[in-house]
């Protein structure tokens, strides 16, 4: 069962990790076409993807805590460029999801 999690982490990770790879080569393309600093941040990007999933995450974080948790997430988490966001969460997920040595390997 852990082997499963451990592989769904990498998956995952790799998934993270291959979009904010993404969204930094987008986010360098633009800066050098517009001869500026160009940052597409995480709550733009997911307006204009996907505004629904963005009106249903606002209400349930709403109704689940407090308004005031909402306001914090929309001013600080979606103000960040979106490979800022899913880089640390997809090294995390590698991190978790990595093949360990065992112990009696490394003494043996």
């Amino acid at each position: 069962m852990i082997s499963v999690l451990k592989f769904l982490f990498r998956i995952l990770g790799y998934g993270f990790v291959a979009v904010a790879i993404i969204a930094g080569i987008s986010d360098a393309s633009s800066s050098i076409a517009l001869s500026e600093i160009r940052l597409a941040q995480l709550g733009q990007v997911w307006q204009n993807l996907s505004p629904a999933s963005l009106e249903m995450a606002e209400a349930h974080i709403v109704a689940s805590f407090d308004p005031t948790v909402w306001q914090t997430l929309k001013e600080t988490v979606l103000t960040w460029p979106v490979w800022a966001v899913f880089a640390p969460i997809g090294l995390a997920l590698l991190w978790l999801g990595a093949k360990r040595r065992s112990q009696r390997a490394l003494y043996a």
